[in-house]
């Protein structure tokens, strides 16, 4: 599998798991600092293999 399926992976399992604990009784703050850290991550990390939309027009 490539890095980037993985990541894809784990970020939808990152949004599971957020979903999930918000709708508990009481949710966990922790889990939702850290869960919505690593999910920017990830994001970031997807999104900068997209090449700019200017990228042409710039060479």
């Amino acid at each position: 599998m490539k890095v980037k399926n993985i990541y894809i992976i784990l970020m939808i399992l990152i949004a599971i798991a957020l979903f999930w604990n918000q709708n508990t009784v009481k949710p966990n703050l922790w889990m939702k600092i850290i869960g919505i850290v690593v999910f920017f991550f990830g994001m970031m990390k997807l999104s900068a293999k997209t090449p700019s939309k200017n990228q042409d027009n710039e060479e």
